[in-house]
């Protein structure tokens, strides 16, 4: 039973033996770095980089999707890039623009 489903996923169209599968196998190493990136301080993110982030990931999220066949690496990993920018966008904005909530956080 195991050795047909890898056999399965070895022979799928979007399996390891296409670029299919490695380009959003390597692109989660951008989702690592922006984890990575949760512990630097807000005024260090870059709002053009976090903009791109998400923007590729929501786009590329809709394609993957749509796309033959259906590659559900390359919608997880643009869902995590999605996510991961939203949050660092929105950590950003906070900093820039509503810094009198963060002193009171800071001072509980």
């Amino acid at each position: 039973m195991a050795t047909s489903k890898l056999q399965a996923l070895w022979n799928h169209p979007a399996g390891p033996k296409t670029i299919h599968f490695w380009a959003p196998t390597f692109k989660w190493g951008i989702s690592i770095a922006n984890i990575a990136d949760f512990a630097k301080p807000p005024e260090k993110l870059s709002y053009p980089q976090q903009i791109a982030v998400t923007c590729t990931g929501v786009i590329w999220s809709r394609y993957s999707t749509v796309i033959k066949p259906k590659n559900w690496n390359l919608f997880s990993v643009n869902v995590a890039m999605a996510g991961t920018g939203i949050y660092q966008l929105s950590r950003k904005i906070r900093h820039d623009y509503f810094p009198d909530t963060e002193a009171d956080v800071a001072k509980e």
